[in-house]
């Protein structure tokens, strides 16, 4: 069982004049037996939290615990091969000259586990993660995914506490990557340990985790369920980053019961329930996701033209003129088609909308993803 508590956490790189903030004041509680996926762009901190954790980098501010056992802190960590933790690389680090049995049994020989131990706790490794029969094979024998699943049994046969995954599938081909979610969840869940997971793919985030910590700027934006993250995003920053989303400027109009009457810019009104309080007056973004917002072929009380259709399979995607010149993006079912040029009626779900107040820092933080 391994409850891991992160307090006050940050880290700074460069030089004595120059200091850049990879991680700003993170506090973060992750539950034992729960696939916790570490969400951001590049350069937003997910990776230098994950080296923490792993006890390669030391904090310059800030402590890690997993229970009751301090880790990190500035004053020193433990070493990662002391956590009982495991840790597999984006680029899987199988050595080549060693066969998938040799690969998988390298951290238990380390251990100096009898011959016996060590050949049937490989054997349960391999049933584990699909790769019963290939234990003779090199790595260049093996697809990109079976070496993934090497990279998966040489962590998980030492039975860490953790195991920590560093975008481990960003290497694999779009139909490879999915099947691999797939199984790492069942991985998890068969195993029961604590998952900790990096990645920039919102999709993959929300297909794996239990919960998800969304970062930015170096900072932590938002922790919650996918439904949570994508549903009811904290801020501007985490809307914009999870998924599509139209950011339609506007302002506060007045209050009507527990809701809040706002004007788009694109020359629509609608009543939004919010939970922060906003004065009329008040300048905001909106954010609509394009399933949020239905089509219908002529006018009506809200219209706009097509300008640009995008078939995708299993959806399409619209890009729709409001008066005044404002572009929506829309998604609808495939067998909805309108055509480009046509004028179309605009229906917004206003119980999906989120508000936030316009914020400086914010824009830029969204404008830089």
């Amino acid at each position: 069982m391994a409850a891991i508590t992160i307090a006050s956490l940050s880290k700074s790189y460069g030089g004595r004049h120059v200091q850049m903030a990879a991680l700003q004041d993170l506090d973060l509680t992750i539950r034992d037996n729960q696939f916790i996926t570490l969400l951001g762009p590049s350069g937003c901190g997910k990776t230098t939290t994950l080296r923490c954790i792993a006890g390669y980098v030391t904090p310059d501010v800030g402590t890690i615990h997993v229970d009751d056992r301090l880790l990190s802190s500035p004053s020193g960590v433990v070493s990662p091969e002391a956590r009982g933790m495991g840790m597999v690389f984006q680029n899987y680090a199988v050595w080549p000259h060693k066969t998938v049995h040799e690969n998988i049994a390298f951290g238990l020989k380390l251990r100096k586990l009898s011959s016996a131990q060590v050949r049937d706790k490989v054997e349960q490794a391999l049933v584990l993660v699909n790769l019963k029969g290939l234990e003779g094979r090199y790595p260049n024998e093996l697809s990109g995914g079976q070496q993934q699943r090497v990279a998966l049994a040489r962590s998980l046969v030492v039975e860490p506490d953790i195991l920590l995954l560093d975008e481990p599938l960003s290497n694999l081909d779009a139909k490879l990557r999915e099947k691999m979610r797939g199984e790492l969840k069942q991985l998890q869940r068969r195993t029961g340990i604590t998952f900790i997971y990096v990645t920039h793919d919102q999709a993959e985030a929300l297909a794996l985790s239990d919960q998800i910590a969304v970062m930015h700027g170096g900072r932590l934006q938002q922790f919650g369920t996918p439904f949570e993250v994508y549903n009811k995003p904290a801020n501007r920053v985490v809307a914009d980053f999870m998924g599509l989303v139209n950011l339609v400027p506007g302002r506060i109009l007045g209050k009507a019961g527990d809701q809040v009457e706002v004007e788009a810019d694109g020359g629509f009104r609608l009543a939004v329930a919010s939970p922060t309080a906003l004065a009329a007056g008040e300048p905001i973004d909106i954010a609509i996701r394009p399933e949020n917002i239905a089509l219908a072929a002529g006018p009506g009380a809200l219209c706009g033209v097509v300008a640009d259709q995008v078939f995708l399979g299993n959806i399409c995607e619209y890009s729709v003129t409001l008066p005044g010149g404002r572009g929506l993006r829309v998604q609808t079912h495939p067998l909805q088609q309108f055509a480009v040029g046509e004028t179309v009626s605009i229906t917004i779900d206003p119980g999906q909308c989120s508000l936030f107040p316009r914020d400086p820092e914010a824009d830029a933080l969204a404008a830089a993803a």
